[in-house]
């Protein structure tokens, strides 16, 4: 495959929508203890910061599986990354149902978690390489893989939850994930040739040229601000479905809110990475942020069914751009041969925000009796998250930190 035609190639669109069907299923790490958080809690007989524990340490091995397949990515190639993402996923889920009490079953979630990783930010990596042009809608598209995850398995298997318990969920994901995952990865062998790497090189030296802050500076701020945005991001995802059944709508309503919220999510990364691909990441960001932050607001008044189901919706719509634009910054502002590892140090701060934010929010709720307090909390990291990407837009000499083409 020549240089000239590797990039947004017919190649590259296959190879897109491969990447997209394979982050949609390893990606449910992330969302499975958040369906199954009320029949946990219920069994195991213990507090929702407690019950919030799984979900924290999934985030923790998500964001040590972003960071070391990430490496792993640019040194060894996609493939065998995602073979030991589909182990570790069959190894967590599987030794999850053996689980006596919630320390053990929250320990399992790290290889749950570690295995999710590698469909994320070290995806987003490798389809970057494959764009130019279109860079900004096909991270957004892979990213968008994440929220499918979320919003389509909880759909899929609420009758197995509902008829069988969650320990049975758990067993349908130890077989599904890596009989989808192994046979798919094959599909994704070709490697971008040398040639492009070095011309993508040369593209993100010229954009580093161009930033007022020092790489180093800019990935530091980057990386507390995806803390910030995602402590924000945590509490509607996290625990909308206990907060629905505390309400007494039942946790399979929290779970249909939480596939509405996700939905909203997927149409929001796809439209973000069109207007990033015009606008820029950053301002991307700042648009993505502000609007989460008035989302966040309106769960404050609102907590009738109908309301709830719209107010989740818009929190969708407003925030699922928000990290994919963070890996579009790296990529083009930091070495494109260390794309996988440089994404997933940012992407992993995210993933802590997450796991912060979702651990927090349950704390809150144990002091107070009540979510209201976790979302003011949420909004005050939301405006620091706001405060920071400001900082980047006004010290950028090149303001609206468009994509050059690599």
């Amino acid at each position: 495959m020549s240089t000239a035609s590797i990039f947004d190639s017919r190649y590259s669109w296959f190879r897109l929508f491969v990447t997209l069907a394979i982050a949609a299923v390893g990606n449910v790490g992330m969302w499975a203890i958040v369906t199954i958080m009320p029949g946990v809690e219920a069994e195991y007989g213990v507090t929702r910061a407690d019950t919030s524990l799984p979900y924290t340490l999934a985030m923790v091995g998500y964001g040590v599986g972003t960071l070391l397949i990430g490496r792993a990515v640019d040194r060894f190639g996609v493939v065998l990354s995602l073979w030991v993402a589909a182990f570790s996923s069959l190894l967590g889920f599987g030794a999850s149902v053996l689980s006596p009490n919630i320390m053990v079953f929250a320990l399992w979630h790290l290889p749950i978690g570690f295995g999710a990783g590698a469909c994320f930010a070290p995806l987003m990596a490798d389809i970057s390489h494959w764009f130019a042009k279109r860079r900004g809608i096909a991270v957004g598209i892979v990213a968008s893989g994440n929220y499918f995850a979320g919003a389509i398995w909880p759909v899929v298997l609420s009758g197995v939850l509902v008829s069988q318990g969650w320990r049975a969920v758990y067993l349908v994901l130890a077989v599904a994930v890596p009989l989808v995952m192994v046979p798919l990865s094959f599909l994704l062998r070709a490697r971008v040739p040398e040639e492009a790497t070095h011309q993508a090189e040369r593209a993100s030296r010229e954009n580093a040229r161009r930033a007022s802050f020092s790489p180093r500076t800019l990935q530091l701020l980057l990386m507390v601000a995806g803390i910030a945005c995602c402590v924000a991001m945590s509490m509607p995802q996290v625990h909308i479905v206990s907060l629905c059944a505390d309400l007494g709508y039942g946790p399979a309503v929290g779970a249909e809110m939480l596939s509405l919220m996700l939905v909203g999510g997927i149409a929001s990364r796809l439209f973000s990475g069109y207007i990033a691909d015009r606008l820029g990441a950053v301002r991307t960001i700042l648009i993505g942020s502000g609007l989460q932050g008035i989302a966040l607001l309106l769960y404050l008044p609102f907590d009738g069914l109908a309301s709830l189901y719209v107010v989740s919706f818009v929190f969708g719509l407003s925030q699922g751009g928000i990290v994919p634009s963070y890996a579009l910054i790296v990529r083009e502002y930091l070495p494109a041969r260390e794309a996988g590892a440089r994404v997933g140090v940012v992407i992993m701060a995210t993933i802590a925000g997450m796991a912060l934010g979702g651990w927090m929010s349950g704390f809150i709720y144990d002091l107070s009796g009540s979510y209201r307090l976790a979302f003011i909390n949420g909004i005050a990291w939301n405006l620091l998250n706001v405060a920071i990407l400001g900082l980047i837009y006004l010290r950028s000499r090149d303001d609206t930190m468009r994509l050059a083409a690599a």
